[in-house]
């Protein structure tokens, strides 16, 4: 541990003096630093030695996750979304279910010493997306926007949506173990959902007429504007924590809350927090090579391989597929939208909080080795192929512009 911090800190400089280099490129900063965590970890270098369960591995995940699901959320304006709602409602309401139903079946099949609880509750860890490993698809405005958009949307808003799926399949599982009994199960569930709910509702309301209030009345400096939110996601995550309600979920909903009611004042607010998740991202992704998947590739076997691949292609892109019939969207459309659904921070957290309570699932080791390989695979084949998958795209949807009798949702 003596080392870690000026190890993590020796990644996060040598990142800064070369981002402008590397920015639309196929070396990602998530790529860079997993890397440098593999290399500087316990099994390589050996100056980032921390174990996966300690309290500060957690408290890092658990405060990156809590900043990013408010700011994803804060930033959704249904209004304005309307005219391109439909891809990221298809893939949220059709393609993510169809996902986490397809990742089971695989797990079944390739993993067969998972109990069917174990299975699912893997198919969820590994659902939700990531842009951050892919940032080009998101953010080339040479990308047709509706596309660009509802990969964006999706994936801001599929980790809050998984939150409470995650914590209702972990308690199926830790009762079909026997490790929490079926009513204890309920219960908590229950608790974690209604009062992660009612704290986010409550800190985001506060810090939202806060704002509407004070910025009325010119009360508030501009750099305590930009302040607010991450107050506001603090508020949230603590208040919720404490009462047994989930965290995650008060913080995705507090950032609905203080988006909505916010919006009226105008002006950007989410600077601050935004600027905050990418550093707390990057080195959640530091510890992530050098905790989690430097031990995982030392016991990586085929199938858990098979699982990897499987998951980030199959079980992604046929839902995806199956989501977008009738929208009139072409093949390559589908096929892009489908290829780009990275695995990242949301299934790394989920990981360290399925750590919490050790020896809960009888094949742990096995679920989490699976979902730490798949993880790593997505950072690297996400982060490779993001820029020259979206210049070929953006190349190919110049070259086939939309007739302009097809529906307008068409890409």
């Amino acid at each position: 541990m003596t080392w870690a911090l000026p190890a993590i800190a020796a990644i996060l400089l040598v990142f800064a003096a070369i981002s402008g280099r590397v920015s639309g490129t196929s070396l990602t900063a998530p790529m860079v630093f997993t890397a440098g965590g593999l290399v500087l970890g316990a099994h390589a270098a050996g100056l980032i030695d921390v174990e996966a369960t300690s309290e500060t591995v957690k408290l890092l995940a658990e405060v990156t996750l809590a900043l990013v699901l408010f700011a994803d959320a804060s930033r959704v304006n249904l209004i304005a979304l309307r005219a391109e709602i439909a891809l990221p409602a298809r893939l949220l309401g059709i393609g993510l279910p169809l996902t986490i139903a397809a990742g089971f079946g695989a797990a079944v099949l390739v993993l067969g010493d998972l109990a069917w609880p174990e299975a699912l509750l893997l198919a969820v860890l590994l659902a939700p997306t990531d842009a951050a490993l892919g940032q080009a698809v998101v953010t080339l405005p040479i990308l047709p926007s509706r596309v660009r958009q509802g990969l964006n949307v999706e994936s801001g808003l599929n980790d809050g949506i998984c939150v409470p799926l995650f914590l209702i399949v972990l308690a199926i599982a830790g009762a079909e173990s026997g490790a929490v009994g079926g009513g204890a199960a309920v219960r908590l569930v229950t608790e974690e959902i209604g009062y992660g709910i009612l704290a986010g509702i409550g800190a985001g309301a506060v810090a939202a007429v806060v704002l509407l209030l004070a910025g009325s009345r010119r009360m508030i400096d501009s750099l305590w504007v930009q302040i607010l939110p991450v107050a506001a996601a603090t508020l949230a995550y603590t208040v919720a924590s404490p009462l047994g309600g989930s965290g995650f979920i008060a913080a995705f909903v507090g950032g609905l809350t203080f988006g909505a009611i916010r919006r009226r004042a105008g002006g950007e607010v989410s600077h601050l927090i935004d600027e905050a998740g990418d550093v707390f991202s990057a080195v959640t992704f530091i510890v992530f090579g050098a905790v989690f998947l430097g031990p995982a590739l030392g016991h990586l076997s085929w199938s858990v391989l098979a699982y990897a691949v499987l998951s980030l292609t199959v079980v992604r892109m046929l839902p995806v597929a199956l989501a977008l019939l009738g929208t009139h969207a072409r093949r390559p459309t589908v096929a892009f939208v489908g290829w780009f659904g990275p695995r990242g921070l949301a299934t790394i957290v989920f990981v360290i909080l399925v750590l919490e309570e050790p020896g809960t699932l009888p094949h742990e080791d096995l679920l989490l080795l699976t979902a730490v390989v798949t993880v790593g695979l997505s950072v690297l084949a996400h982060g490779a192929t993001a820029a020259p998958l979206a210049d070929r795209y953006a190349a190919w949807f110049r070259r086939n512009p939309r007739p302009e009798q097809r529906p307008a949702h068409e890409a």
